[in-house]
């Protein structure tokens, strides 16, 4: 879609050329979400791509993920020693609405940051614990859970200037065992729910439930719980929602049976 009000791209090259950024300003990694809908309040974009943050930097913590990594980067990263989280990368990276070709500009940064109930980037990060650093407008850095950066159906923390920098994936999630599930009412149509199951190498179950929610929601256990438990847990959430792509109590149910097809595999 044309961003026709557009009368300036600014290339970022510090920190300082992020300061054009406002209400009628926006930041442009790779676009698809940006050129997705309408943006007729903007009047200029800032290129975040010129900043040159190196895409994915395994560090002693884990791994941290820029914010203008694109998901084909992401899903070609080779794994480290003893990442049994690594699949998850392709498997999310699948999860996504679109051909692989926009897989080359999707970032993900861009993913989280358009708080679509259905990004495959929420899912991944929520479920693998993310931290998010976020740039603010007024010069300072603020770390946050990824659960808690989504704040909604398409609304996150950011504010007007905020730029999404980085999101970080603790080594502890990393060597966790994961398990994947993704349904949609077609083939290849948008996710009505993904949810992604993580066991601790301590032992400790957390089963992320999003894609049918209007945020990511997690549920956490000492050790695997019975079979029951985490029946009701999921029946008891309150945030689905619906839209063409699922109903509520479609997307409730379903996701009870996930949950418990990721406990078995987890067993």
């Amino acid at each position: 879609m044309d961003l026709n009000t557009v009368a300036e791209v600014i290339p970022a090259r510090t920190r300082a050329d992020l300061t054009a950024l406002g209400p009628t300003v926006a930041p442009l990694a790779g676009g698809s979400a940006l050129y997705g809908e309408p943006q007729h309040h903007l009047t200029a974009i800032v290129d975040l791509l010129t900043m040159g943050w190196p895409a994915l930097t395994v560090t002693p913590a884990g791994l941290e993920i820029a914010a203008t990594c694109t998901l084909a980067e992401l899903s070609r990263f080779p794994a480290q020693p003893g990442w049994a989280a690594h699949h998850a990368f392709f498997d999310c990276c699948t999860a996504l609405y679109g051909s692989f070709k926009v897989w080359n500009v999707a970032t993900v940064g861009g993913n989280l940051s358009a708080a679509l109930p259905a990004g495959p980037m929420t899912s991944l990060t929520a479920a693998l614990d993310g931290e998010a650093l976020v740039w603010r407008a007024d010069g300072s850095d603020e770390r946050m859970p990824v659960t808690r950066f989504i704040t909604g159906n398409k609304t996150t923390v950011l504010e007007p200037g905020d730029v999404l920098r980085s999101i970080s994936i603790p080594q502890e999630s990393l060597l966790s065992r994961v398990a994947y599930r993704k349904i949609a009412l077609s083939p290849l149509g948008r996710s009505g729910a993904v949810l992604l199951g993580r066991l601790s190498p301590g032992g400790a179950f957390v089963l992320t439930v999003s894609g049918g929610t209007v945020r990511p929601i997690q549920l956490r256990y000492e050790s695997r719980p019975a079979a029951v438990t985490l029946r009701d847990d999921v029946l008891a959430i309150t945030e689905w929602f619906t839209d063409a792509h699922g109903a509520a109590d479609w997307r409730r149910a379903v996701s009870a049976v996930l949950a418990e097809e990721i406990r078995e595999e987890l067993a």
